[in-house]
């Protein structure tokens, strides 16, 4: 399987009603160009969402307007200028095949085979249960047989349930109720990975080394599927936002495969063919993924007519031009990490059986990855399935509740001499009666009676904090603490509950007297506040419980791997590690909100004379440098951490130590 250094993704959805596709596109000059790049591969539609082949086609539809095979031109200059090519193929749209054959659609749970927005990309699906599976394999064989690619890229399977009569059939041959919503989306569910599997068998026939990730099927549901992972995450677009690319490289990193950072050179979204993010933006993104183990990729349409964008190409050979000269340090490099955030609902596509739930702890877990990110610890992000062994702390965002499995790994990791951190209803079983655990040291009363709470930090956690009772915003649990617990913070009751009694809104809540209820507790393995911070941080910011969460981490983890104090908030700091070297990356970009919901980094920004101290852990350092231009950098040991002092940061550093 080719290992990617340095990608593109080129969209190449293109109307029925485009007069002149291809006409203009020269395979070797668009190759010529991606090699000056530095690019070893690409991903181009052989068929797209539109339903649309660009190849000769026995078995779909190719573009009306297309006089040649496109497809294959690209292929066989890409093989002979040594350039990996991954076909990409829409599953889950298809539209003229879905206008020309509508007993392939997908039927809606409110009966529409067209949804009413026929101008969302996604107002009708195919069904994998119907003819359209048998046609789309056949499709898939046409192309790996016929074509020197590398891979298959297999877009938006994540198809909405189908109460076609396939599928309700089918349902029923195995027993399932059709009428109960999360076993139809379990069902959903199921019928994608089948399609996955499909086509993986169906390609593996003809080809063994092709590279194959399922876009929309559940990253661990394709786990032994496919063989590469994509995380597709356009930061101004849209839903995914900067925090995703955060949680996931951290997610993702721990799956054992390879990974592709898909990002996007779009100011929008898919479609903005004449948008173009600021440079730092773009090279952001491919450094952060770097710095998690993750491969550049960037998201890029074609014109129909194959004219080569020449702003865009100069984009790429400016970006990719500054990350290949720090490759010798990004090769094979892995990640070290202290703790570890827990995500226990599973990873959808676009939707899973409890799409709220998921959203929910998503929104905890972001807040967390935050968190962390900003007070430059090292850790990954963990699901279930997750070895959780080999971490110090475990942090439980929120919403992290405990089945039997669950609750046996937390007993492993707490027997293995680990710690944990939770807050609100995390630690608790699922029907949310209790904590599950004896080490929590609390008892659960019920529904914090405050509306709003307050807090007030005790001595060990009053280190930055202000002298005063500070608001916990969202709604949390009561509860007491258990002999053998410390009371760290206490509840600070306010005068009267947010309410309409018949006569006044009560609006102004002050704080009035502090009560004997704990908000923050302690045993000697765990610390649990009473509150969902995380999901207030999401929601608000506020830093004072930041600052809480940073004096707990402090107790739980007092040597972490990277002390930073000197950086500020926004700069970013990653640990890789390769034989006897490691690497402490440095990020320093703001994205920033202009309007409504644009976020935006424009421009890199400089820091100087900025400390950063590195625990030794038994790798003592022979030489330290920043990479790539192998500028040496003074060093000295301090109770088992190497302390180095960074001259420039211009937007990003790369500290290395030899050992």
């Amino acid at each position: 399987m080719h290992q990617v250094k340095f990608g593109i993704f080129f969209d190449f959805h293109t109307m029925p009603a485009c007069p002149d596709v291809g006409a203009g596109f020269d395979a070797e000059a668009v190759t010529d160009e991606l090699k000056e790049c530095g690019v070893d591969y690409i991903s181009f539609p052989a068929r797209c969402n539109l339903g649309m082949a660009y190849y000769n086609t026995k078995v779909g539809i190719r573009h009306p307007a297309l006089k040649y095979d496109l497809f294959g031109s690209l292929a066989k200059a890409c093989a002979r200028k040594k350039i990996a090519l991954s076909a990409y193929v829409n599953v889950g749209l298809s539209h003229e095949e879905a206008l020309l054959h509508r007993e392939w659609c997908v039927i809606t749970q409110e009966g529409y085979t067209y949804a009413p927005d026929r101008l969302n990309h996604f107002f009708r699906w195919m069904c994998y249960n119907s003819g359209y599976g048998d046609h789309l394999v056949e499709m898939i064989k046409e192309i790996v047989s016929g074509y020197p690619v590398s891979g298959l890229f297999l877009d938006c399977m994540n198809t909405t349930p189908c109460m076609g009569v396939e599928c309700i059939r089918k349902m029923k041959e195995n027993g399932l109720d059709w009428s109960d919503e999360k076993q139809l989306r379990n069902f959903s569910r199921a019928t994608h990975v089948g399609m996955a599997r499909r086509i993986a068998e169906a390609a593996s026939k003809t080809r063994k080394d092709l590279m194959l990730y399922f876009n929309g099927v559940a990253y661990e549901d394709q786990q032994d599927i496919g063989n590469y992972l994509e995380l597709e995450c356009l930061p101004t677009a849209g839903f995914w936002g900067w925090e995703l690319l955060p949680v996931c490289g951290r997610y993702l990193r721990t799956l054992g495969k390879p990974v592709l950072n898909m990002t996007g050179r779009f100011q929008k979204a898919w479609g903005d063919f004449g948008g173009l993010r600021p440079e730092a933006g773009l090279e952001y993104d491919c450094l952060y993924g770097l710095a998690n183990g993750m491969r550049p990729n960037i998201g890029d349409h074609f014109h129909p007519r194959g004219d080569i964008n020449k702003a865009v190409f100069s984009t790429y050979k400016r970006v990719y031009g500054k990350m290949r000269k720090l490759e010798p340090w990004m090769d094979g490099a892995k990640n070290l990490a202290d703790a570890a955030v827990v995500h226990l609902e599973t990873w959808p596509g676009y939707k899973s059986e409890s799409s709220a739930k998921f959203d929910q702890c998503l929104m905890a877990t972001k807040a967390a990855t935050r968190m962390m990110s900003e007070l430059k610890q090292q850790f990954d992000v963990v699901s279930a399935n997750s070895d959780w062994s080999g971490y110090e702390l475990l942090i439980l965002p929120d919403f992290v509740v405990l089945d039997d499995a669950g609750a046996a790994k937390i007993k492993k990791h707490l027997h293995g001499g680990g710690r944990v951190i939770s807050s609100a209803w995390s630690g608790m079983d699922p029907e949310l009666k209790g904590f599950v655990l004896d080490a929590w040291g609390v008892k659960y009363l019920g529904p914090s009676p405050y509306d709003p709470a307050y807090f007030l930090p005790l001595e060990k956690l009053a280190m930055g904090m202000p002298d005063m009772p500070m608001a916990l915003y969202d709604r949390g649990i009561s509860m007491a603490a258990e002999k053998g617990a410390q009371v760290l913070a206490r509840i600070v009751a306010p005068y009267y509950n947010t309410h309409w009694d018949g006569e006044h809104g009560f609006l102004y809540t002050p704080p009035d007297k502090l009560t004997q209820e704990p908000a923050v507790t302690a045993t000697g393995q765990v610390g649990h506040v009473s509150h969902p911070v995380f999901t207030t941080y999401y929601n608000s910011a506020p830093l004072q419980l930041r600052q809480l969460f940073s004096n707990l981490l402090d107790l739980f983890l007092p040597r972490p791997l990277v002390r930073a104090e000197s950086l500020p908030s926004f700069a970013r700091v990653m640990v890789t590690a390769q034989p006897q070297r490691r690497i402490v990356h440095v990020l320093a970009y703001v994205p920033e909100r202009r309007g409504g919901n644009s976020d935006v980094v424009e421009e890199r920004i400089e820091l100087r004379d900025k400390d950063l101290m590195l625990r030794i852990a038994g790798r003592a350092p022979q030489k330290v440098y920043l990479a790539p231009d192998l500028e040496d950098l003074p060093f000295e040991v301090i109770n088992d951490y190497v302390k180095v002092r960074i001259p420039v940061i211009d937007g990003h550093a790369h500290v290395v130590f030899e050992e």
